[in-house]
């Protein structure tokens, strides 16, 4: 058997859980064929770069599926008939990831530190008050003549 990876996007007004049904139905129809999903992982409901078929959001799943390939061509035939599915990609891997994929190990980041930057001007440089620069007498008011 071949290894596949899968990549769904669900429409936005399904709630997560409707998401995830719709992800075991395609599990379902993988393993009545001969087939098994490795690994499932949800992603969350994110922001699309742009509108397909009127929805800006989506909910993406992701599969990791070990199975020949009549059973993946069945889940991709079932994918384009149902209405909650916006988008999908298939593509075949020689071998499977082990552990979280990328966008949920970017997920785990979430302790970003100190933000050191905030006094920072533009360009990455510190902030300087002009004033400190030059000589006593050389300060130009607001509204004044020169």
């Amino acid at each position: 058997m071949a290894f596949y990876e899968t990549v769904f996007i669900a429409r936005q007004d399904i709630t997560s859980a409707q998401a995830e049904q719709l992800a075991d139905q395609f599990a379902q129809l993988i393993k009545d064929n001969g087939g098994e999903v490795k690994k499932t992982e949800h992603w969350g409901l994110k922001t699309l770069s742009y509108r397909m078929n009127k929805n800006r959001k989506g909910h993406y799943v992701l599969f990791n599926i070990d199975a020949p390939h009549p059973a993946v061509a069945e889940m991709e035939r079932n994918m384009r008939l149902n209405e909650d599915v916006l988008r999908y990609m298939t593509i075949r891997v020689d071998e499977l990831e082990e552990g979280p994929s990328a966008m949920m190990q970017n997920k785990d980041r979430g302790d970003r530190g100190d933000r050191g930057d905030r006094g920072m001007g533009r360009g990455g440089r510190p902030r300087r008050d002009d004033r400190e620069d030059r000589p006593e007498g050389d300060y130009v008011t607001e509204g004044a003549a020169q």
